[in-house]
C-alpha cells in the first residue's frame, strides 16, 4: 500500500471533501460521498467495494485494501475537513452504488419525506438489523449524506436503500397485491396490532407534516400506534421501529 502526502489545506482533493460534505449536488454528479470516523471506516472496508480513498491522520492507521488509495495529512490538515467537532482522524471517500430497481415487497418500510438525517440513519440501522426492506420516497433526506451513513452506524455500506417514486410504488404494489398502510392519526386509523403487516408495505410520513395527503387517500388501511392519549406523536425513527418490529412479530 502506497501513501500519498498532503500538506496544503488548499489541495483540490481536500476541497473536493469540502464539497462532498455540503453538497448532495455535488456527490450525485462525481458519484462519490464521504464519511468520517475510524469505526465507519472499518465497517466500509468489511462491507463496501466502493472504497475509493482513505484520508488519513498522522498517527492514525488502517488496514486498508491494496486498490484503495490512501492520504496522509497532519492533524491540523484533517481539522480543517473533518465535519466532527473532534476529527477521529480518518474520513474517506466512496463511489455511489448503481440505482437498485425497485421490487415490492411484502413486510417492506416506505419512508415519506423524512427530511432529518439522524432520524434516517437511526431508521436505516434499525431495518437493517432487522431485514427489513426500505424505500424511500420524494422528500427524503440524501442517504449518503455524512450524517445519515454516521447515524445508520455502516448500515448504508451493508444495505444500499432504494429509492423511487410514489407513483412508481402505488403501481407496482398494486400490480403484486401488496396492500399500502400508511400510519396516520386518524378516527378512521386502526390498531397496528391488528394489522397484518408482515404482507403489507407500511409508509412512515415526515416528522412536521406526517405522510402526504396523496398518499393517505389511496392507501389501502391506515394504521395507528396505541398510545397515552396525552401524547400527540412520536419520533419518526421510534414509530418505524414499532412498525418494523411489529412486521417481525407476526
Amino acid at each position: 500500500m502506497t501513501e500519498q502526502r498532503i500538506t496544503a489545506r488548499k489541495n483540490p482533493l481536500l476541497q473536493q471533501v469540502r464539497k462532498l460534505l455540503n453538497s448532495r449536488k455535488e456527490r450525485e454528479a462525481t458519484g462519490l460521498f464521504v464519511a468520517d470516523g475510524t469505526k465507519l471506516l472499518q465497517e466500509a472496508i468489511r462491507w463496501y467495494p466502493g472504497l475509493d480513498t482513505v484520508i488519513l491522520s498522522d498517527g492514525v492507521d488502517a488496514e486498508v485494501p491494496e486498490h484503495v488509495r490512501v492520504i496522509r495529512v497532519p492533524g491540523d490538515v484533517m481539522e480543517s475537513i473533518s465535519p466532527m467537532q473532534t476529527p477521529q482522524g480518518a474520513l474517506f471517500l466512496c463511489r455511489l452504488p448503481m440505482n437498485k430497481a425497485f421490487t415490492p415487497k411484502p413486510g417492506m418500510l416506505i419512508l415519506d419525506g423524512i427530511q432529518d438525517p439522524g432520524n434516517l440513519g437511526t431508521i436505516l440501522r434499525t431495518a437493517d438489523a432487522l431485514e427489513i426492506p426500505v424505500v424511500l420516497l420524494e422528500g427524503c433526506a440524501d442517504p449518503y449524506s455524512h450524517k445519515v451513513v454516521r447515524a445508520s452506524m455502516g448500515a448504508v455500506f451493508r444495505n444500499q436503500p432504494v429509492q423511487t417514486t410514489w407513483e412508481n410504488l402505488q403501481g407496482a404494489c398494486k400490480t403484486q397485491n401488496i396492500p399500502i398502510g400508511v400510519t396516520a392519526l386518524t378516527d378512521r386509523a386502526k390498531d397496528l396490532r391488528n394489522a397484518d403487516l408482515k404482507n403489507m408495505a407500511v409508509v412512515i410520513g415526515s416528522e412536521g407534516q406526517g405522510v402526504r395527503r396523496e398518499i393517505l387517500e389511496n392507501a389501502d388501511a391506515e394504521l395507528i400506534i396505541p398510545m397515552n392519549p396525552r401524547c400527540e406523536s412520536l419520533n419518526a425513527a421510534v414509530a418505524a421501529t414499532i412498525v418494523m418490529w411489529e412486521m417481525t412479530e407476526k
